[in-house]
C-alpha cells in the first residue's frame, strides 16, 4: 500500500518475521531491531496466549498478502512507532491493542522533551481526544434497583443526549464554549453541574492548563458547540453496574465501594466532533512540517511534528482544550445522571453517596517525569487506548489514594464487565505508569455489521436481564462483545505482568448508548 515510505524490501514470510519476536515471561514479548527499518528502541507487547493468537493471525494475513493492502498489523504498528525521532525506553503494547491510525489502538510511546529532534504525534492521541471514563458510586444495593430497572434507565436515557446528532441540553453559547475549552472542569464547577470534590478526583484535576482555544479552528469549535454535554455514539454509553467481586478490600473503601451487589454510574465518553477535528487539523499542518524539517517516518499515518515547533505546540494547546471539553462532557453527563437518579429515588444526589471515585483518560498526550536508564526525563507520554496508573505515593493522584495507587477505570464492551484496577511500582517502571483500557477490538467495525444481527445482540442483553436503551439500533453490531477481545483476558494479562492491580469487578443492569 501507500504505507512505506522507505524503499519496499523483499516481502518476508510469517516464520521470518516471527523470528524479531522473542518471548521475555509468559505475559510479555519483545520485538527486536530490525523488525522494521531504523528502530530506536525495541518494541514490547503484553499478551497471554489467547490474545497472542489474535496478534499473529494478524501478522499471518499481511504476510499472505504480500504486506500490501488493508492496515498495517498491530505489532508492525508498534515497530513503526519504535523508529520516531525522540522515542526513549520501549515503544509499549497493552493486550488491548488492535490495528488504528498510525498507532496501534493500546500503544504506548514516550519522547524526550530534552531532544530537540524529539516528535509529538496526532496518531498516538487519537481521533476522540480525552475519550475516557468515570466511576461514580451510591449507596443503593442491587435489591434497591431492581424492581425500578427500567424506569431508571428510561430516566437516564431521557436526561442523558445520546445519538450521532445529539445536541446538548444544557444551554451553551459560544462564549461558555471558549471558557470550558480553556478551563475544563472548574467551568462544570462555577456554573454548578459539578461538585468540587469531583476535582480532586479527575486525572489533572479535569484541566489542562496548557489548552488555548486559540488554537482550535473554528470548525472544530462549530461542531464541538452543539454537541456539549452529550455522549455521542460508536462505543460511548452510561452504564449503570453492580459490584459482582472485590479483589482488594483495603483500595475498595478507599473508593467507598464497600460490598458486593452496591451499583455505580459509568460514562465512558470524549471529544466528539471537537477532539476528531483538532486531530484532522493537526495532521494536515504537520504533514507540511515534516517535509520542511525533513522528519522522516516509516508510515504516512504517523504525521507528526517536532515537540518544540510550532505545528507541535499548537497542537498541544488544542489538544488540551479538547480534553477539557471532554471532562465538561462527562461533568454535565454525571450532573444529568445525578438528576435522574434523584428523580427516581426521590432523594438528593448527596444523600445517595453519588460521589464520583475516579476519571481517567483513555487517549491524551501528557508531560510526566520518569526515570530512564537511572535518570529522571522530562518525557511526553502519548497513551492511544491506554489508561495511566501511577504507583501509591505518587504525587500526581489524589490524597485518598496515597496508598492504594491510582484508581484505573476499564469499561468492559457493552454489555459484558468492567473493572477498577490500581496504579502499581512495576507499571510505573515498566510501562512509563500506564496499563490498558478495555477490551479492544478483536473484529473491524464494517466486519461486525455483517457478522452479527442485531436484534439478537439487544436480545441477549435481555435474556440476561439487562436494560438497554440505543439511539441508533443498527450501530449497535460494531459494539456487540462479539466484536471484541474478552476484557477479563485483557485485566487478567495486566494483572499477571504486574502493571496494574485488580480492585473491583462490575457487571451492567442498565445501559444507555448513542
Amino acid at each position: 500500500g501507500g504505507h512505506l515510505e522507505v524503499e519496499k524490501m523483499a516481502a518476508r514470510t510469517f516464520e521470518e518475521e516471527k523470528g524479531y519476536i522473542s518471548k521475555e515471561t509468559n505475559e510479555k514479548y519483545r520485538v527486536n531491531e530490525g523488525f522494521v527499518p531504523n528502530m530506536k528502541v525495541p518494541g514490547v507487547f503484553y499478551v497471554n496466549d489467547g490474545l497472542r493468537s489474535l496478534l499473529d493471525e494478524e501478522l499471518q494475513n499481511y504476510c499472505d498478502r504480500g504486506n500490501v493492502g488493508g492496515f498495517l498489523p498491530a505489532v508492525k504498528q508498534l515497530a513503526n512507532v519504535a523508529a520516531l525521532p525522540g522515542i526513549v525506553g520501549k515503544s509499549i503494547a497493552l493486550p488491548d491493542v488492535h490495528s488504528g491510525y498510525g498507532f496501534a489502538i493500546g500503544n504506548v510511546a514516550a519522547m524526550d522533551m530534552s531532544d530537540p529532534e524529539a516528535v509529538v504525534s496526532p496518531g498516538g492521541v487519537g481521533f476522540d481526544i480525552n475519550c475516557g471514563v468515570r466511576l461514580i458510586r451510591t449507596n443503593l444495593t442491587e435489591d434497591q434497583v431492581r424492581p425500578v430497572q427500567e424506569e431508571l434507565a428510561q430516566a437516564l436515557f431521557d436526561h442523558i443526549p445520546v445519538g450521532v446528532g445529539s445536541q446538548g441540553i444544557i444551554p451553551t453559547t459560544a462564549k461558555d464554549l471558549e471558557e470550558a475549552l480553556e478551563m475544563g472542569m472548574d467551568w462544570s464547577v462555577r456554573e454548578g453541574y459539578s461538585w468540587v470534590e469531583d476535582k480532586e478526583h479527575c486525572e489533572e484535576y479535569g484541566r489542562m492548563l496548557n489548552a488555548d482555544p486559540s488554537k482550535v479552528s473554528k470548525r472544530a469549535k462549530k461542531r464541538g458547540l452543539p454537541q456539549m454535554g452529550t455522549l455521542g455514539a460508536g462505543n460511548h454509553y452510561a452504564e449503570i453496574q453492580v459490584v459482582e467481586e472485590i479483589f482488594d478490600t483495603a483500595a475498595a473503601s478507599r473508593m467507598g465501594i464497600n460490598r458486593v451487589g452496591q451499583i455505580c454510574i459509568m460514562i465512558h465518553s470524549g471529544s466528539r466532533g471537537l477532539g476528531h477535528q483538532v486531530a484532522t487539523d493537526a495532521l494536515t499542518s504537520m504533514e507540511k512540517a515534516m517535509s520542511r524539517d525533513g522528519i522522516k517516518t516509516n508510515d504516512r499515518q504517523l504525521a507528526c511534528a517536532r515537540i518544540s515547533s510550532e505545528e507541535g505546540q499548537n497542537y498541544l494547546a488544542a489538544m488540551a482544550c479538547a480534553a477539557n471539553y471532554a471532562w465538561v462532557n462527562r461533568c454535565s453527563m454525571t450532573f444529568l445522571a445525578r438528576q435522574a437518579f434523584a428523580k427516581v429515588f426521590k432523594k438528593n444526589p448527596d444523600e445517595l453517596d453519588m460521589h464520583l471515585v475516579y476519571d481517567v483518560s483513555h487517549n491524551i498526550a501528557k508531560i510526566e517525569e520518569h526515570l530512564v536508564d537511572g535518570e529522571i526525563k522530562q518525557l511526553l507520554v502519548h497513551r492511544k487506548g491506554s489508561t495511566r496508573a501511577f504507583p501509591p505515593h505518587h504525587p500526581l493522584i489524589p490524597v485518598d489514594y496515597q496508598f492504594t495507587g491510582q484508581p484505573v477505570l476499564i469499561g468492559g464492551t457493552m454489555g459484558t464487565c468492567s473493572y477498577v484496577l490500581t496504579g502499581t511500582k512495576q507499571g510505573m517502571t515498566e510501562t512509563f505508569g500506564s496499563t490498558c483500557h478495555g477490551a479492544g477490538r478483536a473484529r473491524s467495525r464494517s466486519n461486525a455489521r455483517n457478522k452479527l444481527d442485531y436484534e439478537q445482540v439487544l436480545h441477549s442483553l435481555k435474556s440476561k436481564g439487562i436494560s438497554i436503551r440505543v439511539a441508533s439500533p443498527k450501530l449497535v453490531m460494531e459494539e456487540a462483545p462479539e466484536s471484541y477481545k474478552d476484557v477479563t483476558q485483557v485485566v487478567d494479562t495486566c494483572h499477571a505482568a504486574g502493571i496494574s492491580k485488580k480492585c473491583v469487578k462490575l457487571r451492567p443492569l442498565a445501559v444507555v448508548k448513542g
